[in-house]
């Protein structure tokens, strides 16, 4: 079979599309013919090898696994022994290891059915940012009707998908992003949208219930300034920074956190099947739509991790498998 392999950090030019051997079913896996997979800001980091600390996830030296990619959409071509809830021939969509490859092993509790009016290139684009929305919005700040919610990164890929998440629960949305984007984002439920090279939320006279931040632009005094007394901060790892510089921003808002009357997160998001499955419900029902900028080929990998990489995607990236 065909995939992308990276045998080293640095240039997204040492990924080469070669074949390599099919993985093997363990008793609780099913094994995809993948048709789409989805990519994010985590691939070009985890190809990067930058920062450092990615490498204690994808190996600190080398890549460990050397296929990028988390999101897939496909379908079943054979089940393990142990494996009761999928069968040959299903259409299935959920998260991996390697899924800029023909084929993939999955265990059985990270897939799901794939909605039915979605294409697999859509299909693809949900998993990973679809379900750091909803765990952020559902689990985390508990977004409850008639809050003010401001997303900052609306367009990208995780701020599309919480738009319509935090819509769902009934919250007033207000999204961030730049001008090219504010109908799109207008056109997926956002009641208010502010263009950044216009208006500065930070300075202005609204507050808000909820700050989820997937940029990270901003400095956490600008970020509190927005918020309400007894607001709720998520922060989502979009920081730039390297270095020492970086460990102190990740970890500051936790330290404050205690000691003032605003709670200051960060998160983890694993996915799993009943998540994903509340995703299909979602989609199914008309309340979530991927939205998808750009579909290359797999061989245009690094084309597509470059493109993500520059900061700019309208939602979501995907590769035609």
């Amino acid at each position: 079979m065909k995939a992308v392999v990276y045998d080293k950090y640095g240039s997204f030019e040492n990924l080469e599309l070669r074949d390599i051997d099919e993985p093997s079913v363990g008793d609780d896996a099913v094994r995809v013919r993948v048709r789409s997979a989805g990519l994010h800001a985590g691939d070009c980091l985890a190809v990067r090898g930058s920062p450092f600390v990615v490498r204690f996830a994808t190996g600190l030296f080398r890549p460990k696994h050397g296929i990028p990619g988390f999101d897939i959409a496909g379908q079943v071509e054979a089940v393990g022994k142990d494996v009761t809830r999928f069968q040959v021939g299903d259409e299935v969509f959920g998260a991996c290891e390697g899924a800029c490859a023909e084929l993939v092993c999955v265990k059985e509790r990270s897939l799901a059915p794939k909605p039915t009016k979605l294409s697999f290139e859509q299909a693809a684009a949900l998993p990973t940012s679809a379900l750091a929305a909803l765990h952020a919005l559902r689990d985390v700040a508990k977004v409850d009707a008639g809050q003010k919610v401001l997303i900052n990164g609306a367009s990208g890929g995780v701020g599309t998908f919480a738009v319509q998440i935090a819509k769902f629960f009934g919250a007033e949305v207000t999204g961030v992003c730049s001008a090219a984007n504010i109908e799109m984002l207008r056109s997926i439920g956002a009641d208010d949208v502010i263009d950044y090279n216009q208006e500065d939320f930070a300075s202005g006279e609204q507050h808000y219930d909820l700050i989820f931040d997937n940029v990270e632009n901003r400095s956490l005094s600008d970020l509190r300034a927005a918020l309400t007394r007894k607001g709720m901060l998520i922060l989502n790892s979009g920081t730039g920074a390297q270095g020492m510089k970086m460990f102190i921003r990740l970890i500051k808002p936790l330290l404050l956190s205690p000691f003032v009357s605003q709670d200051l997160r960060r998160y983890l998001s694993v996915p799993n099947d009943e998540d994903l499955v509340v995703l299909k419900q979602l989609v199914d029902s008309g309340k979530l739509t991927p939205v998808i900028d750009e579909t290359f080929p797999l061989d245009q990998a690094a084309t597509a991790l470059a493109y993500i990489e520059r900061g700019h995607a309208r939602g979501k990236v995907v590769l035609r498998v």
